[in-house]
């Protein structure tokens, strides 16, 4: 810790620092956090991708595959409470759950959150060429057609970040929620391939790998293959922010 020559700048200063140095230690330093629990003799993976002001929080189970909920939104956090307002929630048809509050207990890399005891890890970071947070604008090619963007209720969200991917697709006045899948990613040279740990509408697909062909043209990711049903696809999504 840094000290001043002047013991009363000492004493003006110290009480700042330890201010600041708390305040800091609070912080929700972006990235992928893991943590598992288990729930009758079933090991549940949860799992939470966080932005500065996003969060995307996800539950599922490996063996067998079984997609738990996912939830997320925009948050606000201090005094070891994040405030979060949701923008979709799988289980809202059970719970109406729109805005939530967190209780969190960081230390570095690692917090506890919610009241559950979860402890949260973060994962190693890993930068791709398609990271980011991206929402579905229209189907190719491009010829001009209409889009769907922030403005547009109707949504499907893809998130990639640190070798992880998922995608919700919801509604944000309804909360009508109509599927999410998710698992790890590649993205180079071209090749953009997803390995599925998670798929809400048919757990039959966790396992599976798909390979596309991608192309970044400013702000859009261009997305060409087959789907999961083996049907050809022709994508566009639009960058809503950058990871």
């Amino acid at each position: 810790m840094m000290f001043l020559k002047n013991p009363l700048l000492n004493h003006l200063f110290l009480p700042f620092l330890l201010l600041v140095t708390a305040n800091l230690s609070a912080q929700l330093s972006p990235g992928v956090y893991m943590a598992t629990k288990t729930v009758d003799k079933q090991t549940e993976t949860h799992r939470l991708v966080i932005s500065p002001d996003y969060m995307v929080h996800s539950v599922y189970q490996e063996n067998p595959a079984n997609f738990v909920l996912t939830y997320g939104g925009y948050y606000e956090h201090g005094d070891g409470i994040i405030n979060l307002a949701l923008e979709f929630n799988s289980n809202y048809e059970l719970d109406g759950i729109r805005d939530m509050e967190i209780n969190y207990s960081p230390a570095g890399d690692k917090f506890q959150y919610g009241d559950t005891g979860l402890v949260f890890s973060k994962t190693p970071e890993l930068k791709q060429d398609l990271d980011g947070f991206w929402l579905f604008a229209t189907r190719g090619p491009d010829t001009g057609q209409e889009r769907r963007g922030d403005d547009n209720a109707r949504k499907t969200l893809k998130v990639l970040v640190d070798g992880t991917f998922q995608w919700i697709a919801y509604h944000t006045e309804t909360f009508k929620f109509s599927g999410t899948g998710g698992g790890s990613y590649t993205a180079k040279d071209g090749t953009y391939t997803e390995a599925i740990v998670f798929f809400s509408r048919d757990n039959s697909r966790a396992g599976a790998e798909l390979q596309f062909e991608y192309e970044r043209m400013g702000n859009d990711w261009h997305h060409k293959g087959k789907n999961s049903r083996g049907e050809p696809m022709y994508e566009i999504w639009s960058l809503r922010w950058a990871d």
